[in-house]
């Protein structure tokens, strides 16, 4: 499973202190089928816990993702701010997600090269 954040997400993982090691506990947890909410259109929603706390309170992932083969975290905000992503953004999130969905090597690696997207470091692949 190779793991990406968009060049938005890595900016917010950076800013609010989410290391690459949530973000893998995250997709291990949905490749077991610990899915917090199946959005629809390949986006998932995940709960992870900020730095030091549980799920419960910290932020919300919206994820694109091929099971077994690639997910790109897409969007996250803190539990604080929103509950739940409001349905015109979300709608915006599933057409990024269906760029990325079918996305094969030469279009990850086009991409990682203009940085439009990073890999997860230490991603099992």
């Amino acid at each position: 499973m190779r793991i990406f954040k968009t060049r938005w997400m890595a900016r917010f993982a950076r800013k609010s202190g989410i290391d690459d090691a949530l973000l893998i506990e995250a997709i291990e947890r949905a490749e077991r089928g610990l899915v917090d909410a199946d959005l629809g259109g390949g986006v998932i929603k995940q709960h992870m816990g900020r730095p030091g706390q549980g799920r419960s309170g910290g932020y919300r992932t919206l994820i694109a993702i091929r099971v077994g083969d690639l997910a790109v975290f897409t969007f996250a905000f803190a539990k604080n701010e929103s509950d739940n992503i409001e349905y015109d953004h979300l709608q915006d999130l599933k057409k990024v997600a269906a760029r990325w969905l079918p996305a094969n090597r030469s279009t990850i690696a086009k991409a990682l090269e203009t940085g439009d997207i990073e890999e997860v470091r230490n991603a099992k692949k």
